[in-house]
């Protein structure tokens, strides 16, 4: 059964719709079609590296299901702040979102920040996640702009653009977002 999947369809093991949305988009340009696994609740380590995270939820999903499984993390890297929030941004944003995080922020002139992304795959023909990384510099805006995306988009405005992520459309993100970067490594990878 991988063999016939190979290629042509991605096992997407996520509980966030708009993540899925993007990454189904993404893989779609490439003829490669997306099935959404959100009963899969990989367990989340803690620690400083998202592919670190990526590769243990890729590893725990595949014993779940023992299918070619894909998964993905991000995070938002601040500069000034140590790179916090880092691999702790879903976490972040839950308990200040993005109100809390510009509070952060106040009076700090650089706000130069990255958003990181690491594709993880897989499946029975391989022993180890094979990853993709994905990583779009920017800036942290003084205030929410844009209603699109989520999490921190309306706040994260990538470097050679005048929108934050939270007002573009998901067709105009992908074109240059850290997650689209890594997740056509992976098609590319995935179809080869």
């Amino acid at each position: 059964m991988t063999r016939l999947l190979k290629g042509r369809i991605a096992l997407l093991a996520t509980s966030n719709v708009h993540k899925f949305n993007e990454a189904r988009r993404i893989l779609s340009e490439h003829g490669i079609a997306t099935a959404m696994l959100k009963n899969i609740r990989a367990v989340e380590i803690q620690d400083d590296d998202i592919e670190n995270i990526a590769k243990a939820r890729a590893m725990n999903a595949f014993e779940k299901c023992r299918l070619p499984i894909v998964v993905e993390d991000a995070g938002l890297f601040i500069r000034k702040l140590a790179n916090f929030p880092g691999p702790y941004s879903s976490y972040v944003y839950r308990t200040i979102g993005n109100d809390g995080l510009l509070k952060l922020m106040e009076n700090v002139p650089d706000r130069r920040a990255c958003f990181r992304s690491v594709v993880a795959f897989l499946s029975p023909m391989i022993h180890t996640p094979i990853c993709f990384n994905g990583e779009v510099e920017g800036r942290i805006t003084e205030e929410k702009l844009g209603q699109q995306g989520f999490g921190f988009d309306p706040i994260f405005e990538p470097s050679h653009s005048s929108k934050t992520y939270g007002q573009m459309t998901v067709e105009e993100k992908n074109q240059l977002s850290h997650r689209a970067s890594s997740f056509r490594g992976f098609a590319k990878f995935y179809k080869g």
